[in-house]
């Protein structure tokens, strides 16, 4: 199917801090905080779409309670549950209107993130059907997760895909292979993801989902047909 985009032909969009909303960043802040340690950008940079086990080795080392890593994920997990009472996970809005408005322009979608498929099939199972190949790409065991969703499981050149996530390790990874990328940092009070985008060169950051349009996928499109995505330019932050 033709896109009516020069280039791009695959659009990977994060679930949790993109589709749905940001459930990690308060729960790790808080379990980090709450031990005694310091949440800093170095505490995102080593924990923020990390395996899990790396993850909870680190936080467990920044802790001030003496705990296995296995431990700290344990208790975080147990955390987030609590959390989730007060503050479940939802649908952000915009979200399907995105997913429409990406597969409107021809492009294939792909969803993925850090915890299994049973986390996409509770929360975006009535909307799978939106998404193409194996629909949600878990990529816990080999994270960021941006070779494998572009060349393996699409075949498909770096210049081609467009990822759409909420954490600059990602940003970066796309950076050093060449691919796409569109910012939604987290609107939590302590989050440091959207500095650490810009200090990577990111060049579109929005606020709300519904900033990117079609004029937005279509200037990205052209960077990318140019090569020239990852040029120096000026962050362009659209805000909601």
């Amino acid at each position: 199917m033709s896109s009516g985009l020069r280039q791009l032909r695959l659009a990977a969009l994060n679930i949790d801090g993109v589709l749905l909303n940001d459930t990690f960043s308060p729960v790790i802040h808080n379990f980090i905080v709450s031990r005694g340690g310091v949440y800093t950008a170095e505490v995102e940079r080593h924990v923020f779409s990390q395996p899990q086990q790396v993850a909870s080795a680190y936080m467990a080392g920044v802790v001030s309670v003496p705990m296995t890593a296995q431990e700290a994920l344990d208790a975080y997990f147990v955390e987030r549950d609590a959390y989730l009472c007060d503050d479940p996970v939802r649908l952000v809005d915009g979200a399907v209107d995105l997913v429409r408005r990406l597969r409107g322009l021809g492009l294939n979608t792909i969803c993925y993130g850090g915890l299994g498929r049973e986390h996409f099939d509770r929360f975006l199972g009535e909307w799978a059907h939106l998404f193409d190949g194996p629909g949600y790409v878990c990529t816990n065991d080999f994270r960021p997760g941006i070779r494998e969703i572009t060349t393996e499981t699409f075949g498909l050149a770096y210049d081609q895909v467009v990822f759409i996530d909420d954490v600059a390790r990602v940003a970066e990874s796309a950076k050093e292979l060449g691919v796409p990328f569109i910012g939604h940092p987290s609107a939590f009070e302590h989050s440091h993801q959207r500095q650490l985008m810009r200090e990577a060169g990111v060049r579109h950051l929005v606020d709300s989902l519904h900033a990117i349009d079609e004029a937005m996928l279509r200037t990205v499109d052209a960077e990318a047909a140019a090569g020239a995505f990852w040029a120096p330019a000026t962050t362009r932050l659209v805000p909601a």
